[in-house]
C-alpha cells in the first residue's frame, strides 16, 4: 500500500457513515440521480461506509434511521442547492459538503448573485428582471440580444436566446413555467468557460464548445459532440485572470468547499461571470471531475477531498 493510499484509508476511517443525498423533487431530479449513483459507486469502491438516499420524501427520517454521520450532497436544483437541505442538516447537526445556508441560497438566485457581483465591481452581463408588465421592446433595445432564464433553476432548464420583443415575451412565458421570477441577460457572443473551485483553490480552466445554439441541457447531459478542452488553450495571463475572477466570484457569495463558476469571454477577450453552481454535476459528462483529473486527482480522491471540507 502506498503512502497516499495509507493516508486516504486513514481519512476514510474518520468519515463515519456517509449518506449520498440525491434525487429529490426538482426539475434536475434525473441528473441528480445519475450524479448520486456515480458518487456512491466511487465511494464504496474505496471503502467508504456510504449509502444512497433519495431525498424525494422523509429525508430527515431516513438520515436519522440510518445513523448518518456525514452527507455528500448531490441534490441538484431546488431543495439541494438553495439552502433548504443545508438548513435541515444544520438543525440535525450533520456535517455536509458544499456551501452553507446563505451562500447556497444566494448562488441559486441568479439575480441576487448579480446584484452582489455588480456591487463589488465584478464583471457580469447587464440584465433585467421580467414580469407581465415588462416593456419588451425597451428591454430588447437595451440588450440587443438576450438570454432568458428562470432565476432559480439549473442545468439550463427553461432557457432561451432571443433577438426580438415577440420572442422575448414567448421566452418569458416558457421560463415562467419553471420559476415565478424570470430574468433577461445580455447575450455575450464568444466562448464559454468554467472554473471548478476546490477548497479555496481554482482547478484547471475548461473551455467548452457545442454545436447547439448554447450550452443547453442536451449539450450538457446527452450530446456526445460537446467538446471540453482542459486545460483550456488560453495563455497563462488569461488563465490566471479567469481563475482569480472565478475565485473572487465564489468567495463574494460566501461559498465554501467546492463548486463551479461559469463564464463567457467575448471577442475582445473580456470575461463575464454568469453564475456559481454550488452542487455541480457528477455524471460522466460533468466538468468538476474533468478539472480534477487535469490536476492529478482521481474521481475517488476528489470525492474524499470534498468530504473532508464539510460544514
Amino acid at each position: 500500500m502506498t503512502e497516499l493510499n495509507t493516508q486516504m484509508q486513514e481519512v476514510i476511517a474518520q468519515l463515519g457513515r456517509v449518506a449520498v443525498v440525491m434525487g429529490g423533487n426538482s426539475a434536475e431530479r434525473e441528473v441528480s440521480l445519475k450524479s448520486g449513483s456515480a458518487v456512491l459507486e466511487a465511494l464504496l469502491s474505496v471503502g467508504v461506509d456510504a449509502v444512497g438516499i433519495d431525498a424525494k420524501k422523509d429525508l430527515a427520517v431516513q438520515l436519522q434511521a440510518q445513523n448518518i454521520q456525514r452527507v455528500f450532497n448531490v441534490l441538484h436544483g431546488r431543495g439541494g442547492e438553495d439552502g433548504t437541505l443545508q438548513g435541515l442538516l444544520e438543525f440535525l447537526q450533520i456535517p455536509y459538503t458544499g456551501s452553507g445556508v446563505l451562500a447556497s441560497a444566494l448562488a441559486m438566485d441568479k439575480v441576487k448573485t448579480k446584484y452582489i457581483w455588480q456591487q463589488i465591481g465584478l464583471p457580469t452581463p447587464n440584465f433585467f428582471v421580467l414580469d407581465a408588465t415588462t416593456d419588451w421592446q425597451a428591454v430588447m433595445d437595451e440588450l440587443g440580444k438576450a438570454v432568458v432564464k428562470p432565476v432559480r433553476e439549473g442545468s439550463s432548464i427553461g432557457m432561451s436566446i432571443v433577438d426580438s420583443p415577440e420572442k422575448l415575451r414567448e421566452a418569458f412565458a416558457l421560463a415562467s413555467e419553471y420559476d415565478s421570477e424570470v430574468m433577461a441577460e445580455q447575450f455575450i457572443a464568444g466562448t464559454e468557460f468554467t472554473v471548478a473551485i476546490l477548497d479555496g483553490e481554482p482547478l484547471p480552466v475548461i473551455e467548452l464548445h457545442t454545436s447547439h445554439v448554447f450550452y443547453d441541457y442536451n449539450a450538457k447531459y446527452i450530446a456526445n459532440d460537446t467538446q471540453y478542452l482542459c486545460p483550456a488553450p488560453i495563455d497563462a495571463q488569461a488563465e490566471s485572470e479567469v481563475q482569480a475572477l472565478s475565485l473572487s466570484a465564489f468567495l463574494a457569495l460566501g461559498c465554501t468547499g467546492w463548486g463551479r463558476v461559469d463564464l463567457m469571454r467575448d471577442a475582445a477577450g473580456k470575461f463575464y461571470l454568469l453564475e456559481v453552481n454550488t452542487v455541480p454535476g457528477m455524471t460522466d459528462h460533468s466538468l468538476v471531475p474533468m478539472a480534477a483529473t487535469a490536476k492529478g486527482l482521481s474521481f475517488s480522491q476528489l470525492l474524499i477531498h470534498i468530504l473532508t471540507t464539510t460544514n
